[in-house]
């Protein structure tokens, strides 16, 4: 992989259900996340539901379709439950690790490396912008986690399909507000985020040797993990950057606008790389700030394609990226990559 970047894809929505992805599975519960679709529906329902879209929504076929198009990485959202009642603090959930073989053994067939992040945590909410976790600060999800991150390094560990593990996706971290008197934002406290890394690091080590990449989430906050992990103790670690502009104000909505917002990640990735270890982009996507009422459909589609090829050219360097996401049932023009990056296959992807 020396010199060259994976080009991957979010297999979001398939393992933990999301709203946004399958908007029907959700149809009538008010629920928009999976916890919430656990307690709108009940237990029984549940398992109905999440058990048939897991074993229809993502298949062999998928994973041959990405390989044909040009993607040789996937990113795996997994949830702590994903063992069922065989691990920790499942409460009822129905685990999904026969749906993680499937994948190995689809992406072993493909060529396709997997790259396995932990996307849900116990009594953790979503934001409001559903970008990131909101972490129970009365609960300590720490050993729930590192059981999983260990039970997963095990079973995977050996797979030569395995990219690496990411031991928990994108925290909102708690944030100072004022010095005198001391007051902070809510979300975690960074320390404990760290020491929580450091842990599972060990454990993948321990169990699973030196060869998975170990990936550490920036949290969604660019510049402030100037040389954490990356001394000589740690090997193989990269930072995981989540770049999204679709809520950015811009000035203008014409080429000029859309090469901004690639420009924006162009610098926040050379920030991040100031931390001493390699970057990569975990999420991104084709959705824009919304257009001017002037801009005509045609119009939106070349801007739609001008600011895809700007990021592409932005993640020069980062050793992969994974567009968010492989598939949506709605087939969204800027979330699904089948629709958004198929004028981008093989080479052009590069």
């Amino acid at each position: 992989m020396a010199g060259s970047t994976l080009h991957g894809v979010n297999l979001s929505g398939w393992l933990v259900p999301e709203p946004w992805v399958t908007p029907e599975l959700f149809s009538g519960t008010r629920a928009t996340s999976d916890d919430a679709l656990f307690a709108a529906v009940g237990p029984k329902h549940y398992e109905e539901l999440v058990r048939g879209h897991r074993a229809t929504f993502v298949n062999a076929e998928d994973f041959q379709r990405m390989a044909d198009r040009g993607y040789d990485a996937v990113r795996l959202q997994v949830p702590w439950y994903a063992f069922g009642e065989a691990g920790p603090d499942a409460e009822g959930r129905p685990g999904c690790v026969d749906s993680v073989d499937a994948a190995f053994g689809w992406a072993e067939d493909a060529g396709i490396l997997v790259l396995i992040v932990i996307s849900s945590v116990p009594g953790a909410r979503l934001t409001a912008d559903g970008l990131s976790l909101m972490l129970d600060p009365s609960f300590d999800w720490r050993p729930c986690l590192l059981d999983v991150v260990s039970a997963l390094a095990l079973r995977y560990g050996s797979s030569r399909a395995l990219l690496g593990i990411e031991p928990i996706d994108q925290v909102l971290l708690r944030k100072r507000k004022a010095i005198i008197p001391p007051s902070y934002t809510e979300g975690a406290d960074p320390s404990f985020l760290r020491n929580y890394y450091r842990e599972a690091y060990r454990v993948v080590r321990r169990t699973a040797g030196s060869e998975p990449v170990f990936v550490v989430s920036d949290a969604g906050e660019h510049g402030i993990w100037r040389g954490f992990m990356s001394h000589g103790r740690y090997e193989n670690v990269w930072l995981d950057a989540h770049l999204y502009h679709h809520t950015d104000v811009i000035s203008g909505t014409g080429p000029s606008g859309v090469r901004y917002l690639a420009d924006q990640s162009k610098k926040a990735l050379e920030v991040e790389r100031r931390c001493g270890l390699p970057v990569m982009v975990g999420e991104w996507s084709s959705a824009m700030p919304v257009a001017g009422p002037t801009v005509t459909p045609e119009g939106r589609l070349a801007l739609s394609r001008i600011y895809t090829s700007s990021q592409l050219a932005a993640f020069e360097g980062c050793p992969a990226w994974f567009y968010q996401t492989w598939k949506t049932s709605t087939r969204d023009l800027d979330w699904d990559a089948r629709i958004a990056l198929s004028s981008f296959d093989r080479d052009m992807l590069d």
